[in-house]
C-alpha cells in the first residue's frame, strides 16, 4: 500500500501515521476487540511511572525531521514526545526505551536527543540550524511486513517479556533498553540507554556533584604509597555499551582499534559536539600495551571530554557583569588575552568587557579556602555565548578520578607540564636530558619500538621553577623524511612515570605522523612560510612533522647537560616527594609548589550524573597565571603573559626577567 503526501510536506508524517494506525487495530485485535480503541487511550509508560490504568497502544512518533535538541520550539511532538515507545526514522524503527531499573528516570525524549547526537554532520546542521525541513518523497515505505515486525517487537518489549542481550555486561544489562528494527534489512539490535541530563522531563532537581562549589577535599587513603589512583580503570562499573552504540550511545557510535600499530595497542571514539565554532569531532582514546587497557582508559577519556565540552545539568547559570561581582569571582585577565590584533581581526572572538554580563559556574580556591566564581567558558570550553567569546580553551586542567582529590591531583599535574613546556618553549631554554640507558621500566621497550620506526627519542627535565617532576620527549626521524619530529610530555610526582607518559606521548604520534605530513605537505609548508596559516590543535604538531622546522627544534638537540633520572630528581626523591598514603597530601604538595610561586589554585566540579552512577567526578582546575596551552598561531595568551618573563629568574636560569625580544615567536608543537 502506497503512502500518501503528509499535509504540508511534513517529513515522516504519512509513514508515521500509518505505522500508528497499525499499531491501534493491531492491539484492538489482541485485546479486547473492536470496543478497545473506543474505550482505551494510546499511552507510552515512562520509566518510573505506574503502568497506564486502561488499555493502550504505543505512541508512535517520527525521529529526524525536527530538532529535538531544543527547548522543543522546532518540534511539533515535544509535548508528547516523552511518552512515545515508538519512534520512525527515515531508516528504522526504534522501539524503547522499555526495561530497565525502575528508578532509572528516562523517556522518549532521552532517546530523541542521544539519537540525534549520533547523525552526520548535514544532518545535525540541517536541523539545528538551517530552515524548515520539507518531505523528499513518500519515505519510508512501510509494507505490511515490516508493519507486522514491528508490532512484533512492541508486544515483546513493552509487555516485558524481552530480555537484554546476554552479552551486554552488567552496568549495562541494568539499564533501560531501545531495540532498533532496520526498515531495508529488518536486522534488530538492542542497546542500553543512560538518562539524557538535559532532557527537560527527566533532568535531576538543582542539587548535587557541579550545581555548587566543590566541597573541601579529605583525606583519602591510597593502596600504596606511590599510588595516584585509588582504584585501576578495569575497577568501574563501566557501561561500554551504553556509552558507544550507533542508536543512542552517549560518547558516540561506536569504538575502533589499529590492530596495524607498531607502539601502542590504541582504541578510540568520536562524537560530534556543538560548540561556539560549530560541530566538532572530539575525539578520545586509550594508547596502553593492550587492547583491553586501552578501551577502559578510552572510555575514561570520553567521559573526561564530555564533562568537560559542556555543563551537563539543566538550569541557568549566574550571569553577571565581572565589575558587579568584584571579589567573589576571578579576574579573565589573569588567565591572560590574546594579543590585540586578535581581536581587531578575528571575527569570532571579542576583547572581554568588565561591564558585559557573562555566565559564572562556582569554584572552591584551594588557596584561600574560599568560594569563588569562574568564568563558565574557561572551563567548560566547547560551551559558549555570546558575551564570554573573549577566549578560546580547551581541555587544560580537566581530569577524572574517583574522587574530586585524585581528579584535582590529575588536573594540577597537566596544567604544570603544559606550562613548564611552553616555558621552555617560548623562553628557549635549553634543558638537561636524560639518560635514557640510565632508566629501567619500561623505558628500553619504549626506545626499541621506536627505533624499529626509525626514530631516536630524547627526554629532557623540563622543571623551570617548579619542583614536581615535568618530562618533555622527542622523537627524530633518523633518515630527515617527513614526519621529522615528534613532541610529548608528561608530569608526575614520580619522576619514571612522567618519562614513562612523554615517551609513551610520542610512541602514540609517530606511526601516524610521516603519513600526516605527506598528506598535508603543500598546506603545512605554506605554515612555515606564514605562521599566522597555523590554524588548528593537528597544525602545531603536524608542522614540526617538516624537516625544515630543524632549526627551531635545535635547542632540545643541543641539551645543557645529559644526567641519569636518579641524579636529576635526586634532591625530589629525597626532601620534596610525598611518601605518605593520604592522597591528600600530593594534592597539597602541588598546590603549596603552585602557591608560592604566586598562583592561586581553583577547582569547579564537572561531573555529570552518568558519571556519577559509575562512581566517578571530573573537575576543571585553573591555575591564574600559568601559561595556557593555545592552538592556533593567532590565538596565543602565552607570549604575553608576565609568567614567560619571570619564570626563569625565579628558578635561577638567568639574572633577568626574560626581554620581550628574546620570547621565540614560534608556534609550539605541543600535540
Amino acid at each position: 500500500m502506497t503512502t500518501t503526501a503528509a499535509p504540508g510536506g511534513r517529513p515522516l508524517e504519512a509513514a508515521r501515521a500509518r505505522l500508528q494506525r497499525h499499531l491501534d487495530e493491531r492491539h484492538a485485535r489482541c485485546h479486547d476487540g473492536p470496543g478497545a480503541l473506543r474505550r482505551g487511550r494510546r499511552t507510552g509508560t515512562a520509566q518510573g511511572e505506574g503502568a497506564a490504568s486502561e488499555p493502550s497502544t504505543p505512541l508512535v512518533v517520527p525521529l529526524g525531521a525536527h530538532d529535538v535538541l531544543g527547548e522543543g520550539s522546532g518540534d511539533p511532538y515535544s509535548d508528547v514526545r516523552p511518552r512515545a515507545r515508538v519512534q520512525l526514522t527515515s531508516q528504522a524503527v526504534l522501539v524503547g526505551p522499555w526495561g530497565g531499573d525502575a528508578g532509572t528516570p528516562v523517556c522518549g525524549r532521552c532517546l530523541g536527543m542521544r539519537w540525534q547526537r549520533l547523525r552526520t554532520r548535514t544532518e545535525r546542521d540541517a536541523l539545528e540550524t538551517g530552515g524548515a525541513t520539507g518531505a523528499a518523497g513518500e519515505w519510508p515505505q512501510l509494507p505490511a511486513y515490516v508493519l507486522d515486525a514491528v508490532g512484533a517487537l512492541c508486544d515483546a518489549a513493552l509487555a516485558g517479556t524481552m530480555t537484554p542481550p546476554g552479552t551486554q555486561r552488567p552496568a549495562d544489562r541494568e539499564l533501560p533498553q531501545v531495540t532498533r528494527l532496520d526498515l531495508r534489512t529488518l536486522a534488530v539490535s538492542t542497546h542500553p540507554l543512560l538518562p539524557e541530563p538535559l532532557c527537560p522531563r527527566c533532568a535531576l532537581p538543582g542539587g548535587g556533584a557541579g550545581e555548587a562549589a566543590p566541597p573541601r577535599l579529605v583525606p583519602r587513603r591510597k593502596p600504596a604509597p606511590d599510588a595516584c589512583r585509588l582504584r585501576p580503570a578495569s575497577s568501574y562499573p563501566m557501561p561500554e555499551a551504553a556509552l558507544a552504540n550507533p542508536v543512542a550511545g552517549a560518547l558516540g557510535a561506536g569504538t575502533w582499534i589499529n590492530v596495524t600499530s607498531p607502539t601502542t595497542a590504541p582504541v578510540a571514539g568520536s562524537v560530534f559536539m556543538r560548540g561556539y565554532a560549530g560541530l566538532t569531532d572530539v575525539t578520545w582514546s586509550g594508547q596502553a600495551n593492550s587492547f583491553a587497557a586501552s578501551r577502559e582508559l578510552a572510555f575514561l577519556e570520553g567521559l573526561e571530554r564530555y564533562a568537560g565540552t559542556h555543563r551537563r545539568r539543566r538550569g541557568a547559570l549566574l550571569t553577571r557583569s565581572y565589575r558587579e561581582l568584584g571579589e567573589e569571582a576571578l579576574d579573565p585577565a589573569e588567565c591572560g588575552f590574546y594579543p590585540p590584533a586578535t581581536y581587531r581581526d578575528d571575527p569570532v572572538v571579542r576583547p572581554f568587557d568588565p561591564d558585559r554580563p557573562i555566565p559564572w559556574v562556582r569554584g572552591r580556591s584551594l588557596r584561600d579556602d574560599r568560594e569563588i566564581l569562574v568564568p563558565a567558558r574557561l572551563v567548560h570550553y566547547s560551551a559558549g555565548v555570546a558575551a564570554d567569546d573573549f577566549v578560546f580553551e580547551c581541555s587544560n586542567g580537566c581530569a577524572i578520578g574517583s574522587c574530586l582529590e585524585e581528579a584535582v591531583l590529575g588536573g594540577l599535574l597537566e596544567l604544570i607540564e603544559r606550562d613548564a613546556f611552553l616555558l621552555a618553549w617560548y623562553g628557549g631554554t635549553r634543558l638537561t636530558a636524560i639518560d635514557l640507558g640510565s632508566a629501567g621500566g619500561a623505558v628500553p621497550a619504549m626506545t626499541a619500538r621506536a627505533a624499529l620506526q626509525g626514530y631516536d627519542v630524547h627526554a629532557f627535565d623540563n622543571r623551570i621553577d617548579l619542583a614536581v617532576p615535568v618530562v618533555t620527549a622527542l622523537a627524530v626521524r633518523r633518515d630527515g623524511g617527513p614526519g621529522s619530529f615528534s613532541f610529548g610530555a608528561g608530569a608526575s610526582l614520580d619522576p619514571a612515570a612522567a618519562l614513562e607518559a612523554a615517551l609513551s606521548e610520542v610512541l602514540t604520534y609517530i606511526p601516524h605522523l610521516p603519513r600526516q605530513v605527506r598528506e598535508r605537505r603543500a598546506e603545512l609548508e605554506a605554515m612555515a612560510e606564514d605562521f599566522t596559516k597555523v590554524l588548528h590543535l593537528k597544525d602545531h604538531a603536524q608542522l614540526y612533522g617538516l624537516p625544515r622546522m630543524a632549526e627551531y627544534v635545535r635547542p632540545y638537540l643541543e641539551p645543557a647537560a645529559v644526567e641519569p633520572l636518579s641524579v636529576l630528581y635526586a634532591e625530589w626523591e629525597e626532601r620534596r616527594r610525598p611518601r605518605g598514603g593520604d592522597l591528600l597530601e600530593d594534592v597539597a604538595v602541588c598546590r603549596d609548589e603552585l602557591a608560592a610561586a604566586g598562583h592561586d589554585v581553583i577547582v569547579v566540579d564537572q561531573t555529570t550524573p552518568e558519571q556519577e552512577r559509575i562512581g566517578l567526578r571530573t573537575v576543571g582546575t585553573v591555575v591564574p597565571g600559568l601559561l595556557p596551552i593555545d592552538f592556533g598561531w593567532s590565538r596565543q595568551r602565552a607570549p604575553l603573559m608576565p609568567r614567560l618573563r619571570t619564570a626563569a629568574r625565579r628558578a635561577g636560569l638567568r639574572g633577568t626577567d626574560l626581554p620581550d625580544g628574546e620570547i621565540r615567536m614560534v608556534p609550539h608543537p605541543f600535540p
